[in-house]
Parts: structure tokens; sequence; C-alpha cells
């Protein structure tokens, strides 16, 4: 796993929190700069994972593919419900 996708997606994450704390405390400033720090962590990972693509082209999925994979998926559940709860 390259080492570029580590990093974005720490940055993604904080970038969700920060985010995520300006819509409850109602901080613009706060919500702007968390989405773009998402936006940089997703772009981030994304470069790391086209770097992986051109490392190691292989058509099998690496067990470390599967956990980020995971792990993605649990973050958007998450996300879906810190959403419904702030809406409802």
């Amino acid at each position: 796993m390259d080492k570029d996708r580590v990093e974005g997606k720490a940055k993604d994450v904080a970038g969700r929190v920060e985010r995520q704390v300006g819509e409850w405390t109602g901080d613009k400033e706060a919500q702007v700069k968390g989405a773009a720090k998402q936006v940089e962590g997703k772009v981030q990972n994304a470069w790391g994972k086209a770097k992986d693509a051109v490392k190691k082209p292989s058509t099998t999925q690496t067990e470390d593919d599967k956990n980020l994979e995971k792990a993605d998926a649990e973050e958007a559940d998450a996300e879906r419900r810190r959403n419904r709860a702030v809406n409802e």
C-alpha cells in the first residue's frame, strides 16, 4: 500500500471530523476548511491507488485493498447515520 493512500485517508477522516464539528457548532469556516481537507485527502488517496495499480498490476484484489474498501464502506455508513441524526 502506498503512503499516499494512508496519508490521504487520514486527511479525509480529519476533514470529515472538522466539517462535522463545524456543522454542529454552526461554524461555516470550519465546514469549508473541513470539506476542503476532505477533498484533498480523497485526491491523495486516489493518487496512491493509481501508483499502486502501476506498481503491481494484477487481476486479484489484495488483502490491503479489501480491508481499505471495507473501512471505506464502514465510514460511509457511519457518515450516513451521523447525517440522519443531525437532520432529525
